[in-house]
């Protein structure tokens, strides 16, 4: 929540003075960096004071302290022993900081959470890892002046999304002046008297850039080690706790969510893998179904996805389909200047079954509701076509890719049979 504050922040910042086009034409706009990290401390202290509030109303002891396990059922906390048949380990993660040479003893690395809490907009940022966090992170400060550069080692960013949304992603956010690397990797950093200066091995030979800052999102590791995990004879596979369909650990009436397990290390499945887990220590057998559960990505355009892309059906051998729309024949995308962007929808051949939805544009995080409904019921092309959407919303959107995979669209040309 602290990074969407930023965000919302940035987001009003740009509007603003970016409105001459729309007619609005505002004069000495400025950033108060003070009030805009005041917004976001308000913002989370609300959320977790909120949080505390609930627990109390629920009749939840919270105890303050490091948990260890001292036996399969057996927790110390502080100077506390507590015992119970039933345990759900939700401890979370922390960046992970590679190894490259000079890079943890930099004056300018940051972690995520470093880079959140900044007391000023930095005239320089280098993004190591174009993932979820880097690319909004680098977005916030792009957008407040800095000039931001991603390092992504991969081919593409965003690398678990829909690579051809992605593509069109990265060529607006490289016209909105953020300068974007890919198969690229950071060998060596050094701070100077003039800056810090960061080798890079891109696929046209070395490249040495100076940043005041540098941001290291390039994942998260999760936070086992304090736990004695092995005391209580809990397995761990590949840093994470093992776990199975129901999220339970190799200890009966033991269970592991969120980033613990690293079935999907974001927000939204952490919370659902929560109730799932309780549900089940109390006797229910539900599963965690992560096909079901949307990514999201907070840049403008919103970037937002659930279920199969193309390459993935393609690596299964999956007979699909797909539909396309774009922003541009969209009425309320127009009206609200987004022109980039596309909803695509990927259904099985036969059946017309939604098989992933991938959504590049206003609101998308808000749509992709939609979508993951429809792929959890098994619905159709023609289901969802044949639903009224409300006009003009950007969802219209959803339901015209629908059409165009079945050769229907009404707001754009479709593509003759041969």
């Amino acid at each position: 929540m602290p990074t969407k504050a930023l965000l919302h922040s940035s987001e009003v910042y740009e509007a603003a003075t970016g409105s001459a086009g729309i007619g609005i034409r505002a004069n000495d706009i400025s950033v108060d960096w003070e009030a805009v990290q005041g917004n976001r401390a308000k913002v989370t202290k609300t959320l977790t004071d909120g949080v505390r509030a609930l627990l109390r109303a629920n009749g939840v002891t919270v105890v303050a302290g490091e948990a260890v396990f001292t036996g399969p059922k057996t927790v110390k906390a502080g100077d506390r022993e507590l015992t119970a048949e039933k345990i759900i380990i939700a401890a979370g993660s922390q960046p992970l900081i590679p190894g490259i040479p000079g890079l943890r003893e930099s004056r300018a690395c940051l972690d995520s959470t470093a880079c959140l809490t900044l007391d000023h907009i930095p005239e320089s940022l280098l993004v190591i890892g174009g993932g979820v966090i880097g690319i909004e992170l680098g977005c916030v400060y792009r957008r407040f002046g800095a000039q931001v550069t991603v390092v992504e080692m991969l081919p593409k960013l965003l690398p678990l999304m829909d690579p051809e949304l992605t593509a069109l992603l990265r060529s607006k956010l490289e016209s909105e002046g953020m300068e974007i690397h890919t198969e690229a990797q950071v060998t060596s950093v050094e701070d100077t008297p003039n800056g810090t200066k960061i080798r890079v091995k891109c696929p046209d030979g070395e490249k040495t850039f100076t940043a005041e800052k540098i941001l290291v999102s390039v994942g998260r590791s999760a936070n086992l080690a304090p736990l004695g995990l092995d005391r209580a004879g809990i397995a761990v596979e590949n840093g994470f706790v093992k776990t199975n369909d129901f999220l339970e650990t190799s200890v009966p009436g033991v269970y592991a969510i969120g980033d613990s397990n690293g079935k999907l290390m974001l927000a939204h499945a952490a919370m659902a893998m929560g109730e799932i887990a309780a549900e089940n220590a109390m006797g229910a057998a539900r599963i965690f179904d992560p096909a079901t559960s949307p990514s999201c990505v907070y840049v403008g355009p919103e970037f937002a996805g659930v279920g199969y892309t193309e390459e993935q059906l393609k690596a299964r051998g999956v007979d699909y389909k797909v539909g396309r729309f774009p922003t541009r024949a969209n009425g309320r995308s127009l009206v609200e200047g987004c022109t980039e962007g596309m909803v695509k929808i990927i259904a099985g051949t036969k059946y017309g079954e939604i098989l992933g939805v991938h959504i590049l544009a206003p609101r998308a995080t808000d749509l992709i509701a939609e979508a993951a409904l429809a792929i959890r019921l098994e619905a159709t092309l023609e289901e969802l076509a044949d639903t009224i959407h409300c006009h003009p919303t950007v969802t219209e959107a959803v339901r015209e890719s629908a059409l165009a995979a079945e050769g229907r669209a009404i707001h754009i040309p479709n593509r003759r049979k041969a």
